[in-house]
């Protein structure tokens, strides 16, 4: 399974499913599919949607489940 954050970067930017997928050329299923962790991107799609978040593949898609950008604990 390949882990990801394009909900998070996506919804940052203020894009829709259909937004992102018009610009990386796929169904806005498809984005739907990825953020669920139901589909694995190609490598080119990856990029693709790599480019569109102006991030590196590996701070978007992982093998391994992501940490949490922001802890609920506070400052001990």
């Amino acid at each position: 399974m390949i882990h990801n954050r394009v909900a998070v970067l996506r919804a940052d930017l203020g894009l829709s499913r259909q937004d992102l997928a018009d610009k990386v050329g796929v169904n806005y299923q498809t984005i739907g599919f990825i953020e669920r962790g139901d589909y694995s991107p190609s490598l080119e799609l990856a990029f693709a949607i790599s480019e569109v978040f102006s991030a590196n593949i590996n701070q978007v898609f992982s093998v391994r489940p992501f940490k949490p950008l922001f802890s609920n604990k506070e400052n001990e």
